[in-house]
């Protein structure tokens, strides 16, 4: 038996997890801050009853403090969508949990087949060095070339994508939503590097705020990323320009993919400068207003001057933040739902052995973050005890 000892690192991982500052946990503990900074350092041993007092403060359980974390999953540079806006203590909340969250995907990797990561082969696009560059004719063509090569390879047509979320796990991009990224934090992506060598990207979303249009650009967006972008480099280096020039880009993409130009062109034209057409177009293509606005200024549909008109009757109306239509909503089965499902749902697994499956693993978290990090619906890992009934009918065969 391996005896068990406090892991500081853990205390650090715990308090990167919660976004919390380690004054903001002695202050909650009752800790001074110095005994809590030797704790994380492994200079010093807390006794049991700080411990306790840890783990309660930060909400996990007593032991994740007291084991090592076994997984080897290897996470590269991460897309934020706010990185402009987010504080770096912030983000690095998120990046922990989309850690964690391909680390549970190593281990349902011992139980399931994943599908195989299958990205385009798309045309390389010369990285702009200037926002002005990466407004240019040539730039916007390019990206335009990309998405439409990603549809073809894909066999998605020209037509409305029916259900992104679903294209995309079927072409082995991991998506999970996080209910709690926080006001400055919309979706983010993550290259990840599994034990054996293979190489998989996940998508979060911010869930349980975002209308189904909204979630959908944000999904394009974050695919944008995964095929111009390079993934060797981190975002905290590049300068403000650097980052604005990649998110233009992204945005461009995620257009550019969900409105074809061909087909968007030939629904928005008759009546393109009437917002309430729009709205049905919305049910179509199921992209927002201010997305099909956007798109149809940048395919010279509709003028600049009618393009600045329509943006100012859109924020009049209050429809920036919420559109008609919008309504809060989860996302659909993750990939790591239909894998936890096909596990329960054989009689070889119960829930009790995913979670111990996890344990073995470091992966020792409450149920409610279980749950959230593979983006599963509420209950999905519930364990109830089995009761052996006292009494049986009159007459009931016995074993």
């Amino acid at each position: 038996m391996i005896d068990k000892k406090f892991n500081g690192t853990r205390l650090k991982e715990a308090l990167q997890f919660r976004g919390m500052k380690l004054s903001e946990l002695a202050e909650k503990t009752e800790i001074s801050k110095q005994s809590l900074s030797l704790y994380s350092n492994n200079d010093n041993m807390p006794p049991f009853t700080n411990i306790v007092k840890i783990a309660k403060a930060l909400d996990f359980p007593y032991d994740f403090f007291m084991t090592e974390d076994t997984c080897t999953v290897a996470t590269g540079n991460t897309y934020f969508r706010s990185q402009a806006t987010a504080n770096k203590r912030e983000r690095k909340a998120q990046m922990i949990k989309l850690e964690y969250a391909a680390k549970m995907y190593e281990v349902l990797l011992d139980y399931v087949d994943f599908p195989r990561l299958q990205l385009p082969i798309v045309k390389d696009i010369p990285m702009p060095s200037t926002i002005l560059e990466a407004d240019s004719y040539e730039t916007l063509m390019n990206i335009e070339l990309v998405a439409y090569q990603v549809r073809m390879q894909w066999d998605l047509g020209l037509e409305p994508i029916k259900d992104l979320q679903y294209v995309l796990q079927a072409h082995g991009i991991i998506v999970t939503g996080f209910e709690d990224t926080g006001d400055k934090i919309d979706a983010f992506s993550q290259k990840i590097t599994a034990t054996d060598g293979t190489e998989l990207f996940i998508i979060a979303l911010e869930t349980g705020v975002k209308s189904k249009s909204r979630l959908n650009f944000d999904m394009a967006h974050e695919l944008g990323h995964i095929i111009m972008h390079r993934w060797g480099e981190s975002n905290e280096d590049l300068t403000k320009e650097e980052f604005n020039i990649r998110e233009k880009m992204a945005n461009v993409f995620a257009g550019a993919f969900l409105l074809p130009r061909k087909t968007f062109t030939r629904d928005v034209k008759p009546f393109a400068t009437n917002l309430e057409y729009y709205r049905s177009l919305k049910k179509k293509w199921g992209v927002s207003i201010q997305a099909m606005v956007y798109r149809a200024r940048q395919l010279d549909i509709i003028s600049a001057n009618q393009f600045q008109y329509m943006m100012r009757i859109i924020s009049k109306k209050g429809w920036k933040t919420k559109e008609p239509g919008d309504k809060p909503i989860g996302i659909n089965s993750s990939l790591f739902q239909m894998a936890i499902d096909v596990m329960l749902d054989s009689d070889d697994y119960e829930t009790a052995d995913l979670i111990q499956a996890f344990e073995e693993k470091g992966i020792i978290m409450h149920v409610k973050d279980l749950e959230n990090l593979m983006g599963l619906k509420p209950g999905t890992l519930k364990t109830e005890a089995k009761v052996v009934p006292f009494v049986t009918l009159k007459g009931q065969l016995q074993n």
